[in-house]
């Protein structure tokens, strides 16, 4: 187990340094110069070539790319072009909310889609089979944005609205944070859900077939020991390796939801950033975005390699 989580550890680091310097390299190829962003549109040559020494932006590219790479193994992503805040500052304000986001909803469609997904395996051509079909078909013909929209105008009150009363519409309020979360939440895991019930039930059915499970039929232990313990077991590694890619993915994907709830969290940040043309802020949730992609795997393949150990050997 060791080596392997070495080993691991070995292809994320050369993942982020990979994406490190790909990104670099979009910053210098930018159709906008830099300078020109941080200066205006009616900066004078004196003014623009100022900055850029003061960004080092005229040094060699190597020793650009030498003092690059130093701040980002020291934390540092730079300062906004709008403002100047450090841009650790502006994501750290944001990223608990997409965190809760993401993690809120991610509990909801794992959980759900596993259970629905091993219902449906399990009582295949069945009701449950039937009603997650159902399910199934409509959360994955359903954009987020619809999801969140009908959510809204269905639970949200105020001025004008007629909804079942469960949520304040207007400004958020800090004391009622995790109550406006729960809609965000359906919203977000609805069509993730609708996707994990069909992995999971594909591969449930194909775990259910192997010779084992068909030899702990035989042996006569109960169904529940023979479905949950062998059977889902097998059956949640490629569940578990998903899990991995969505939730990195996501984190700097939530614009719609976060918009249509008036949530100020990352996936608002990147859509302000790209308008302004704030290139610090683009670069600096794209690494991160990548760092939890890499470190989400990371722990997906450890822990398939806990579900099945046979995955250590690849």
């Amino acid at each position: 187990m060791a080596r392997f989580a070495v080993r691991r550890l070995l292809y994320a680091a050369v993942v982020l340094w990979l994406v490190s310097t790909l990104v670099f390299v979009f910053l210098h190829v930018s159709p906008v110069p830099v300078e020109r962003v941080i200066g205006g549109p009616r900066a004078t040559a004196d003014t623009l070539r100022q900055i850029r020494e003061n960004l080092g932006l005229d040094r060699p590219v190597l020793v650009q790319y030498w003092r690059f790479t130093g701040r980002l193994l020291s934390g540092d992503l730079g300062d906004s072009y709008v403002n100047g805040t450090p841009v650790t500052a502006l994501i750290g304000a944001r990223l608990p909310t997409t965190l809760l986001l993401v993690g809120g909803a991610a509990v909801l469609w794992f959980a759900g889609g596993v259970t629905l997904g091993v219902l449906s395996a399990t009582r295949a051509r069945g009701l449950w089979d039937r009603v997650s079909t159902v399910v199934t078909l409509i959360g994955l013909s359903t954009p987020p944005f619809v999801m969140a929209l009908a959510l809204l105008q269905l639970c949200a009150t105020g001025p004008g609205r007629h909804g079942v009363h469960l949520f304040e519409a207007g400004p958020p309020l800090q004391e009622h944070f995790l109550q406006r979360m729960v809609l965000p939440w359906i919203a977000l895991a609805f069509l993730m859900l609708a996707a994990y019930t069909r992995l999971t039930r594909g591969a449930m059915l194909e775990a259910l077939g192997e010779d084992y499970v068909r030899t702990a039929w035989a042996k006569g232990l109960p169904r529940r020991r023979v479905v949950w313990r062998h059977g889902l077991r097998a059956a949640l590694t490629p569940v578990v390796t998903q899990l991995g890619i969505d939730l990195g993915v996501l984190i700097g994907s939530t614009i719609v939801t976060e918009k249509v709830f008036g949530l100020q969290g990352v996936g608002q940040l990147v859509q302000q950033s790209i308008a302004l043309g704030d290139t610090p802020v683009i670069i600096g949730v794209t690494l991160l975005v990548t760092l939890f992609v890499v470190a989400a795997n990371l722990l997906v393949d450890i822990g398939c390699s806990i579900l099945d150990p046979r995955v250590r050997l690849r």
